[in-house]
C-alpha cells in the first residue's frame, strides 16, 4: 500500500524547459531532466501531459511516457521537444527513479503562462536560458 512506502524526498533534481535556439523562423524549446546530485539516477521514467483552457475550451494533450535509463551524477537528459502552443496550458511532468534500492518520485508542474522570458534563468549544467523547477 502507498502508506507502507517510505517518503523519500527528492532534492537537487529538476525539470527545465530550455530555449535551444531563437531565430527569425521561430524558437526551439526542449524539456530536460537536470541531476545536480553527486549520485547517478537509475531506471528514470518520466510521464508528461498538458491540460487546461485554451480559447475557452477544455484541452488535454496526450500523455507521453519516456524511459530515460540512467542519468549520471551532475548530468542532464533531454526528455522531449515542447511546442510554444502548449505554454498556455498546465504542463505536468511526473518523475520516478531509483537510487540504489530506494524508489523516488516527484511531480513538477509548470502553471499556465509561467514559461515566459521574465521567469528565465541560466540552467545549470546546460548553460542555456530556460525555466527550472527544482
Amino acid at each position: 500500500m502507498k502508506k507502507d512506502l517510505p517518503e523519500n524526498l527528492v532534492q537537487d533534481i529538476g525539470i527545465a524547459i530550455v530555449l535551444e535556439s531563437d531565430s527569425p523562423q521561430g524558437r526551439s524549446w526542449n524539456v530536460y531532466l537536470i541531476n545536480l546530485k553527486d549520485t547517478p539516477l537509475q531506471t528514470v521514467l518520466i510521464s508528461s501531459k498538458g491540460y487546461g483552457l485554451k480559447d475557452g475550451v477544455d484541452v488535454k494533450t496526450s500523455v507521453l511516457r519516456h524511459s530515460m535509463g540512467d542519468v549520471p551524477a551532475k548530468g542532464t537528459a533531454r526528455v522531449e521537444a515542447i511546442d510554444e502552443q502548449v505554454f498556455g496550458l498546465t504542463n505536468e511532468y511526473l518523475l520516478s527513479f531509483y537510487i540504489g534500492n530506494e524508489i523516488y518520485d516527484k511531480k513538477y508542474i509548470f502553471v499556465p503562462e509561467s514559461i515566459v522570458e521574465t521567469n528565465m534563468v541560466r540552467i545549470p549544467l546546460l548553460n542555456k536560458p530556460g525555466i527550472l523547477i527544482l
